[in-house]
């Protein structure tokens, strides 16, 4: 499975990238997907990043490329069971080797934000899911970069 979703907003592309990463707006886009969602890590090349939410589920993946302000991505490897990591169950095999690319580019002022998704063996409902709540994550990331 392989998808692109992306979306223009009208703020430089440093804005939509911590928009996208800081601790308190992550939370707030990352809704769309699950309340309480949100990113644990340091947020360097090489890190893991535990995506959880509000039940201590998640996805547990490691930052392989860092651009800052231009380019992220992230290496899906299993998941988190009641905050337990898991690389083994049929569940964690779906996702691992997964991955998640983020590319901003800045055009006259406005971000163009492409998000890729690949690599992984997900479901039919899987694919279904992200193809509903992508667009409502990024029209809320869309509107918390350009609030300000």
């Amino acid at each position: 499975m392989e998808k692109q979703f992306n979306i223009t907003i009208n703020a430089p592309r440093e804005k939509v990238w911590k928009t996208l990463w800081d601790e308190t707006t992550y939370p707030k886009w990352a809704a769309a997907f699950c309340e309480g969602s949100k990113a644990i890590t340091d947020w360097q090349e090489g890190s893991k990043v535990l995506f959880v939410d509000g039940e201590n589920r998640g996805m547990v993946s490691v930052i392989e490329r860092k651009i800052p302000n231009e380019y992220m991505s992230f290496k899906m490897l299993g998941e988190l069971v009641k905050g337990e990591v898991d690389y083994t169950t049929d569940n964690a095999l779906l996702i691992a080797g997964g991955f998640e690319n983020y590319t901003l580019t800045e055009q006259e002022g406005t971000t163009l934000l492409v998000i890729d998704i690949g690599g992984a063996n997900m479901n039919k409902d899987i694919i279904d899911y992200f193809m509903a709540t992508w667009p409502k994550a990024l029209a809320l990331l869309k509107a918390l970069a350009e609030e300000q």
